[in-house]
């Protein structure tokens, strides 16, 4: 299998830790592509959307985005169960999930915000929107920071991976004013040695 993904995608980051808890990461090589640019021809291929992560796997299937490659890596061995198959515990992942991938969506939309758009062009309300929705997402999950059984499911990964790219992208600033999550993102940590592992190179 071929991953093509950035060390800087929180996105990418999802499948790699998903990967490694699933216990595929040696069966797969992961190429770094570059996003940056105006089109590239080897993620478009990928995906035609130009987005990555994109899963290329034996026999040529492409799959994207990141939570549908984590489900299908999900499906190559048994344990540990990162979607639960059916019931209130299926639904309670996805919807931790979206909600992490909320905060990530928006924090990625600050950044692209700033990096291209000249700076006389940046629409301060639509930004403080963007920080708004990530400010009530982070503000429900400090209420009830969430917990996990016999290992971590899909949507702690995503929650980690999201506050990891307010840390990267953010300089930390949720922080400030969530203890419970910091306690619960070093529990996360200890528990799934990938996410230090996949840490995003210092820009």
């Amino acid at each position: 299998m071929k991953l093509l993904s950035h060390p800087a995608s929180p996105y990418g980051r999802k499948v790699k830790i998903a990967a490694a808890m699933k216990g595929v990461k040696s069966q797969i090589e992961v190429i770094t592509v570059d996003t940056s640019l105006p089109t590239n021809p080897e993620i478009n291929k990928a995906n035609p959307l130009g987005k990555i992560p994109a899963l290329i796997v034996d026999g040529g299937a492409q799959f994207y985005d990141s939570h549908v490659i984590c489900e299908y890596l999900d499906s190559l061995a048994p344990r540990p169960v990162l979607f639960p198959a059916t019931g209130p515990d299926r639904w309670k992942t996805l919807t931790l999930g979206a909600l992490a991938d909320g905060i990530l969506d928006a924090a990625l939309l600050l950044v692209y915000e700033k990096r291209f758009r000249p700076e006389e062009k940046w629409h301060e309300p639509w930004m403080v929107r963007q920080r708004s929705k990530i400010d009530r997402a982070l503000d429900i999950l400090e209420q009830s920071p969430p917990t996990w059984a016999d290992a971590p499911d899909y949507g702690h990964i995503t929650t980690a991976c999201a506050l990891g790219y307010l840390d990267f992208r953010h300089e930390g600033r949720w922080r400030t004013n969530h203890p419970k999550l910091i306690g619960w993102l070093d529990a996360f940590s200890k528990a799934v040695p990938a996410f230090e592992e996949t840490r995003p190179p210092k820009a």
